[in-house]
């Protein structure tokens, strides 16, 4: 594709023509960000296979809103900023899939506007091959991008391959390590610690055994968030491996901590993806 300054940002086919390679047109030049895939049928497209089965709606403002209040149990506050990093209130929901090879997330406010979205990166057809025909996840490394609702990449998230405990490396769009988000425990109620500069500024504190619910905390060991997982449907839960989840940040944070909190409620599916299912 010849670009020009008034082609608008997004995802297009590399220029360098690489098949099967999408890379980011910010609006004046060609950034480092790639993903794989076809060319989108529409801007902020996700990084979805064409193996896959995807059975996701079209998201449902009134659906949010009532995911947020009736489930979370969170009443309704203040609107933010507008954005992935100033709402008090970010609805997490995983892309409902039959048969999924790519990790993906919509992000909304507590109104059911989308904020971003959240898409997992870099996976060759080899690792895909072996999503399709194994349940693996844990023993892989995943690497997500979060996007604003412009497409833009703000945060890299990357969770190594895993034996028994998850850690979540945080970086921003450019490479800058935030800190990590690191598996404290393996057994009874888990927690993950925040890392920044090898101290631990907060953490995140599973509620019961389950690990579906979680308190966050600052290094003082006072609750600053919660992450609360809602019910994603009988069918859902049968036959897709779809989660959600509502984060309620109770006040304003700082960089490192707010990224940290952030990226938590975004990755905590991918970090702790449950082998079997439940509904309790």
């Amino acid at each position: 594709m010849t670009t020009h300054s008034n082609t608008p940002a997004g995802w297009y086919a590399d220029p360098q023509g690489t098949p099967n390679l999408l890379r980011y047109w910010d609006g004046a030049q060609w950034t480092e960000h790639t993903n794989p895939g076809q060319v989108p049928q529409q801007q902020g497209a996700g990084g979805g296979s064409a193996w896959e089965l995807n059975v996701s709606r079209t998201p449902d403002p009134a659906k949010v809103q009532q995911q947020v209040q009736h489930q979370a149990g969170v009443s309704p506050t203040v609107y933010g900023g507008g954005t992935l990093f100033t709402e008090p209130v970010l609805v997490v929901n995983q892309k409902a899939k039959l048969i999924e090879l790519v990790n993906e997330y919509s992000v909304f406010d507590q109104q059911g506007r989308t904020l971003g979205s959240v898409v997992e990166v870099g996976q060759s057809t080899a690792k895909k091959v072996l999503r399709f025909v194994s349940s693996v996840d844990q023993f892989l490394t995943h690497k997500l991008e979060v996007r604003d609702a412009q497409g833009q990449p703000h945060l890299v998230l990357t969770r190594p391959a895993k034996f028994i405990k998850s850690k979540v490396l945080v970086h921003r769009a450019n490479g800058e390590p935030l800190g990590e988000i690191v598996q404290q425990n393996a057994f009874g109620k888990i927690k993950f610690g925040f890392m920044y500069n090898g101290q631990q500024i907060g953490a995140i504190k599973a509620e019961n055994w389950r690990a579906w619910n979680f308190a966050i905390v600052d290094h003082t060991d006072t609750e600053i968030a919660r992450i609360t997982k809602t019910w994603e449907g009988l069918a859902k839960t049968m036959f897709t491996t779809a989660d959600n989840y509502v984060l309620q940040i109770h006040r304003q944070l700082q960089d490192p901590l707010l990224s940290m909190v952030v990226a938590s409620a975004l990755t905590v599916d991918t970090a702790l993806k449950q082998d079997s299912r439940g509904f309790g």
